[in-house]
């Protein structure tokens, strides 16, 4: 149990966490006039924030490495939390390309992606420091090219450390806990929230709980409607991520963290009583049941993050901004 389970989610943990203080310190250091306008022309209004972080999640194929950055991005000053809401309603309609291609698994470009921006920064410091003559008119390239080294090293870090934490997916499931979930989730709707809740939150992957979902469903053995549920519950177990990510953060840290639980749990709770019209509308656009459950989680975040975005234009959000931490 302590080496299957307990130790790499500890060990993961602690990876994870160093990742995000080694990214938000080289991203407050090397943060220029570039970034910052970037930045804010990307999330000058809600709508551009969630269309922004919609194409970023969707070409990273990861809600949590978007949701993490954002809230590194926020601890060091250069995005305020009013900017970030879009992000987050963003993010959640990314990710649903992850689930309909079930494509790139990013945890596993984690290690080269590490060993290579540490061969470039210890590269950086050295020719910064004993620059040779014939490269002096570069010079200005290399202390930049050591905070973005450290910012790629820190980000694969995360991953690597998310990658740790998945892990366990193995143990879980040889222990029972699967099986134990899903045939209750089997009985009733409201075991498939609280399965695809805790089952995320376990193995920090929606993506890999909503297709294990999908394969139940295409084999015959997990109704459709279950599944659906499932999708509902792997929105709220992402959060727990970014709530890990928000420990030790400033204030706007953690109102990011919290506003991205708030959004995600209120959306579940929102449409748990129209799982059956998911299921109708998502039949509709495919007979193969596996692609319907795909479906049904598009849906339902793209008209969660609609429904919540006409909030996100409200004053309130921009005094939180300018009110003492």
């Amino acid at each position: 149990m302590f080496h299957a389970i307990i130790f790499p989610v500890l060990y993961g943990l602690a990876i994870f966490l160093l990742g995000m203080k080694v990214m938000e310190s080289a991203l407050s250091r090397w943060a220029g006039p570039l970034l910052t306008s970037l930045l804010s022309k990307a999330t000058s209004s809600p709508l551009k924030g969630m269309l922004f972080s919609t194409f970023i999640t969707g070409i990273l194929q990861s809600s949590t490495a978007v949701t993490v950055i954002t809230i590194g991005l926020v601890n060091a000053g250069l995005l305020t939390y009013a900017r970030t809401l879009g992000i987050i309603l963003g993010s959640n309609i990314g990710t649903c390309l992850t689930t309909e291609l079930m494509g790139l698994q990013l945890g596993q470009l984690a290690p080269p992606l590490l060993l290579i921006s540490i061969a470039v920064w210890g590269a950086a410091v050295i020719v910064n420091d004993y620059t040779p003559w014939k490269l002096h008119q570069f010079k200005h390239l290399f202390e930049p090219a050591q905070y973005i080294s450290l910012i790629v090293a820190g980000f694969a870090l995360i991953m690597f450390g998310i990658r740790v934490m998945q892990s366990i997916g193995p143990a879980l499931d040889s222990y029972g806990v699967f099986g134990w979930f899903i045939e209750r989730a089997s009985q009733n709707v409201l075991w498939g929230v609280v399965a695809g809740a805790c089952l995320t939150a376990l193995i920090h992957s929606s993506a890999a709980v909503i297709g294990l979902a999908m394969g139940l469903a295409s084999s015959g053995a997990l109704p459709v409607e279950v599944g659906i549920a499932i999708v509902l519950g792997s929105n709220v177990g992402t959060c727990v991520t970014a709530v890990i990510a928000a420990t030790g953060s400033s204030p706007s840290g953690k109102f990011v963290a919290w506003t991205h639980v708030v959004l995600n749990v209120g959306g579940a709770a929102l449409f748990m009583p129209f799982i059956q019209q998911l299921h109708n509308v998502s039949a509709w656009l495919s007979t193969d049941l596996g692609s319907q459950i795909a479906h049904s989680q598009t849906i339902f975040n793209i008209l969660c993050s609609l429904i919540a975005l006409p909030i996100c234009y409200l004053p309130i959000w921009r005094r939180i901004d300018r009110s003492p931490s």
